[in-house]
């Protein structure tokens, strides 16, 4: 018994805190990719802010060294009720200004001072329409994320930015259901 809670503390422990956190979707905010009930695996590692104690005493904290890219499914806390966890499509990164008109998303950058249209085609189907937005500029630590369901998702568009404090990580592996197992 003592060589199984030492395993755990050794090997399982670390493993949940640091580098993955099994996720569950519920609801409809990002179908067509992804369905309510689907089980996913999140990569936290590098990606997590963690502060790591014992006894209410804190030790150290492990920043986030990972940038997360464009278009990447990222599991992160809701900045409205921060126990519960959401998964959207990163659109905007730090320092950019995104705007939506005519369900086309632009972005504004310093490699494209006069915007870029995201090309969402290889996750959205052309048939979706997102609602008109003014333009928004993100803060040097803020994301900008929406569902792909765009009719159906509580995203950036409500919540504003995301603070990359409250980002859990990115999808690495959706393993159920095992017919639609696959690597992100």
């Amino acid at each position: 018994m003592v060589k199984v809670f030492a395993l755990a503390a050794v090997i399982i422990i670390p493993i949940r805190v640091f580098l993955f956190q099994p996720f569950f979707v519920q609801g409809s905010s990002m179908v067509p990719n992804f369905h309510d009930g689907e089980y996913l695996v999140v990569n936290e590692f590098g990606y997590k802010k963690t502060e790591v104690g014992v006894g209410g005493q804190p030790l150290f904290t492990v920043v986030p060294f990972r940038d997360l890219k464009r278009q990447e499914s990222i599991v992160f806390r809701s900045p409205e009720k921060p126990g519960q966890y959401l998964i959207k499509r990163v659109i905007g990164l730090p320092g950019e200004t995104v705007s939506i008109r005519q369900s086309k998303v632009t972005i504004v950058n310093d490699a494209f001072p006069r915007g870029m249209v995201l090309d969402e085609s290889e996750y959205l189907a052309r048939s979706v329409t997102t609602t008109d937005m003014k333009p928004l500029t993100l803060g040097p630590d803020e994301y900008f994320v929406l569902g792909d369901n765009r009719t159906q998702s509580y995203d950036s568009r409500m919540l504003g930015p995301i603070p990359r404090d409250f980002i859990i990580g990115r999808v690495l592996f959706r393993a159920w259901p095992v017919g639609k197992a696959k690597w992100y």
